[in-house]
């Protein structure tokens, strides 16, 4: 079994891909805490373990990828003492062996990497990545797997929570899309703004992208929030909660 955690802004995603079944059969989160410790961990993982029958000797490889660099050595010390393995933390030198290729290996997010990663490997040709995370990115990778640039949005609960933040009177709101874009209270008015908001927003900035390349691309989408709005079904040929996750494991499998 291959382990694959994914450090993000938010959260701390565990993925487990069965080598046998070549599938992700397990995903476990945690929050992403500054204070992040191995003991947190520990308590946070061990009941997920025991209640889906993970045996920590099962596991043969471990590939990290953290765009959160203050809590990567608990993580490598999490995965050394409590898993008992050696886990690789992917970094901007981790590309050299890979199809595909950065001109900022040390500035890319190593998450933007793994989503470019798995999605070169699956369709070989021109490709926008989605990553609904905490923030909203646009990853375009080319024909010839060089990564041709970024955009970055906040993200629909960076959105909210901005809002909720900064204004006196205004409810932090569920990420619910409203029947009408015209809102008839408070809280559907901010529903209908943002997720109305960013449906067009994404299907815009995918027109934008295609036309300045001047050639159509395999449009994928990942990260917990990508079939969250209804309105963009139809947008993305894959939708792929694994993306990242897939991208770790490819990655690391290549640097053994």
């Amino acid at each position: 079994m291959f382990l694959a955690i994914d450090a993000g802004n938010t959260n701390i995603t565990f993925g487990f891909f069965d080598e046998d079944l070549k599938k992700w059969i397990h995903e476990f989160r945690i929050n992403t805490l500054k204070e992040l410790t191995v003991l947190h961990i520990e308590r946070e993982i061990h009941l997920f373990f025991l209640e889906n029958g993970i045996k920590t000797d099962k596991i043969t490889a471990i590939g990290i990828s953290s765009v959160v660099p203050e809590i990567n050595p608990i993580l490598q010390q999490f995965c050394r003492e409590y898993l008992e393995k050696k886990c690789y933390l992917i970094h901007g030198k981790s590309y050299q062996k890979l199809a595909v290729s950065t001109s900022r290996p040390n500035e890319i997010g190593s998450d933007l990497m793994c989503n470019v990663t798995a999605a070169f490997d699956r369709f070989k040709s021109p490709s926008i990545i989605v990553d609904f995370g905490t923030a909203l990115t646009f990853t375009v990778v080319g024909k010839e797997g060089k990564v041709l640039g970024v955009n970055i949005v906040p993200g629909l609960k960076t959105a909210i929570k901005s809002l909720f933040a900064n204004t006196s009177k205004l409810p932090e709101v569920e990420l619910k899309l409203p029947e009408s874009a015209l809102g008839k209270n408070t809280i559907h008015s901010i529903q209908a703004g943002i997720l109305y908001g960013y449906s067009g927003l994404v299907k815009g900035m995918l027109e934008t992208i295609q036309n300045e390349l001047g050639y159509s691309c395999h449009i994928i989408a990942t990260g917990g929030l990508s079939s969250i709005i209804p309105t963009l079904e139809g947008s993305f040929e894959v939708i792929d909660r694994n993306l990242t996750l897939e991208g770790i494991r490819l990655i690391t499998l290549a640097n053994q």
